[in-house]
C-alpha cells in the first residue's frame, strides 16, 4: 500500500523536477521536510477520511500519467480583465511583471517572492503546515515564483485587485501558483482571485495563499473559478485574523473537472469575524469539493458559512465544514449551513458538517440540506404562464441568488451571472 503511494508522489516529484527552477525563497529545511512529506504520506487516496469523497491519487494515475510539462506563453489576457480594477497577473504560477498592471498605489507593495528580503521569506510558510496536507507540500517543494503583497496600515483601498491566474499547456502539466497577502493595522482592501486554463492540454494546479488580516482590519475577497473541461485543481487558503479584524469570503465555482477548495480561517484574536459564502454549480462527470474549517482560539468571535450546490448528470458535490471552538473561546457564535439542489437521479452529494466544541458559552449550529426543485412552486409558475424549463431556471436562479448577491463588485457579479445563467 505505501509503496503505492509512494508511486504516484515520486512521478509528480521527478517530472516536476526536472523542469521546474530551483526555489530559493523557501528554506531548504522546509523544502526537505516537504520532499520527505510527499514521499512518505503520499497523494491522498478516498482511504483518507478528508479526501474520502475525491480520490486525488487516482486522478494523477488516470489524468496526469504522462506530465510532460510543456507550458505555454500567454500574452493575451484582456478578455479576462476587469474594468475599475487593479489586475496582477500569474501564468503558470509564476508572477508576470509584463502582463500585470504597474501598481502605483500609495501604500500597496508588491514583491515576487524571487525578490523577497529576509522578512519577507520568513512569512512564506509560517501558517501553512507543510506536515498537514500532501498539496501544501507539493507546492512548498515546488512553488511557482509567485507575491506577496501588502497593504500598509492605516490605507483603505476602494479599488478592487484582481489576481488572474491563467495556466496554459499542451499536454498534460502541474503548476503551483502560491502567494502570501498581508493587511496591515486599520487596512482595507478588496481581492478577485480567478482561475482559468486555457490551451489544449490538461492542467492541474495546486494553488496556495496565505492571508494575514491585521488589527481591525477588513479584508473581503472573492474566488472564481471558471478553468473549463481541461482544468484540476486544489486551492488552499490558509488565513489568519488578528484582533477586531473581519475576514469575507465568497467562492463561485463554475466549471472545472475536478476542483477541490481548502478555506482554513484561524479567528487567532478576540473580537475578530470571518463569513465563507460559496456557490457551485456541476454537470457531466464534474466533481466540486469544499471543505472548510473555522478554527476559533480566542473569545467573543463570529463565523458564519454559506454554501450552496446544484449539482446535474453525473456530477458530484461535496461539503464538509468544521467549526472547532477551543477551552478558551468563550462567546463564540458560529453558524454553518449547506443547501444543495439535485437536478439528476445519478447526481451526488455528500455533505457533513461538524461541530467540536470544548467552551461551555458558545452559540453554534449547523445545518444541510438535499433536494429536487419544488414541484408545487413549478406548477405554480406554470399555471401563470411560465413554460416548465423557464420554471426551473427561476427557481434555480433565485437559490443561487442569495450567495450571487454577497458579490459587492459589479462588474464580477454580471459576469458570474451571465456565467450562470449560461450554464443553466
Amino acid at each position: 500500500m505505501i509503496a503505492e503511494k509512494t508511486t504516484t508522489a515520486q512521478l509528480i516529484i521527478d517530472k516536476i523536477s526536472s523542469s521546474a527552477g530551483k526555489v530559493d525563497f523557501i528554506d531548504n529545511d522546509k523544502l526537505s521536510k516537504a520532499l520527505l512529506y510527499l514521499e512518505n504520506k503520499g497523494i491522498p487516496t478516498n482511504k483518507h477520511e478528508d479526501y474520502k469523497y475525491c480520490n486525488l491519487d487516482g486522478i494523477f494515475k488516470k489524468e496526469f500519467k504522462n506530465i510532460d510539462q510543456k507550458l505555454n506563453a500567454v500574452s493575451d489576457i484582456n478578455k479576462f480583465k476587469l474594468n475599475n480594477s487593479v489586475t496582477i497577473v500569474i501564468v503558470n504560477g509564476n508572477y508576470s511583471e509584463t502582463l500585470s498592471d504597474k501598481l502605483i498605489l500609495k501604500g500597496l507593495h508588491l514583491n515576487a517572492f524571487s525578490n523577497l528580503d529576509k522578512e519577507g521569506k520568513q512569512l512564506v510558510g509560517s501558517i501553512a503546515n507543510i506536515e498537514s496536507d500532501a498539496f501544501i507540500a507539493l507546492n512548498t517543494a515546488f512553488s511557482g515564483n509567485g507575491f506577496h503583497l501588502k497593504i500598509q496600515e492605516n490605507e483603505q483601498f476602494q479599488i478592487p485587485i484582481h489576481i488572474l491566474y491563467v495556466s496554459s499547456s499542451n499536454s498534460e502539466a502541474i503548476v503551483n501558483p502560491r502567494n502570501i497577502i498581508e493587511l496591515g493595522k486599520n487596512a482595507e482592501a478588496t481581492i478577485i482571485e480567478e482561475q482559468v486554463v486555457i490551451g489544449e492540454g490538461k492542467v492541474f494546479t495546486n494553488f496556495l495563499s496565505e492571508k494575514f488580516v491585521g488589527e481591525n482590519a477588513k479584508l473581503t475577497s472573492y474566488t472564481f473559478q471558471n478553468e473549463g473541461k481541461n482544468g484540476y485543481s486544489v486551492n488552499t487558503n490558509q488565513v489568519t485574523i488578528a484582533r477586531y479584524g473581519k475576514y469575507d469570503n465568497t467562492t463561485i465555482t463554475l466549471s472545472g473537472s475536478l476542483v477541490r477548495n481548502n478555506h482554513n480561517v484561524v479567528l487567532a484574536a478576540q473580537n475578530c469575524e470571518a463569513h465563507l459564502n460559496g456557490l457551485f454549480s456541476a454537470k457531466s462527470n464534474q466533481l466540486v469539493d469544499n471543505h472548510t474549517l473555522m478554527d476559533h482560539q480566542m473569545p467573543n468571535c463570529e463565523s458564519n458559512e454559506l454554501y450552496k450546490g446544484i449539482v446535474n448528470d453525473k456530477s458530484v458535490g461535496v461539503f464538509n465544514g468544521k467549526i472547532y471552538v477551543r477551552k478558551d473561546a468563550q462567546k463564540t457564535n458560529a453558524y454553518q449551513s449547506s443547501k444543495n439542489i439535485l437536478l439528476s437521479d445519478d447526481a451526488t452529494i455528500n455533505t457533513k458538517p461538524q461541530l467540536e466544541i470544548y467552551a461551555d458559552d458558545v452559540k453554534c449550529s449547523h445545518g444541510t440540506s438535499t433536494g429536487k426543485i419544488d414541484e408545487a412552486a413549478v406548477f405554480y409558475l406554470n399555471a401563470r404562464g411560465i413554460g416548465r424549463e423557464s420554471a426551473k431556471k427561476l427557481l434555480l436562479h433565485a437559490f443561487a441568488q442569495e450567495v450571487i448577491n454577497k458579490i459587492e463588485v459589479d462588474e464580477l457579479k454580471e459576469k458570474v451571472l451571465h456565467l450562470f445563467e449560461n450554464e443553466l
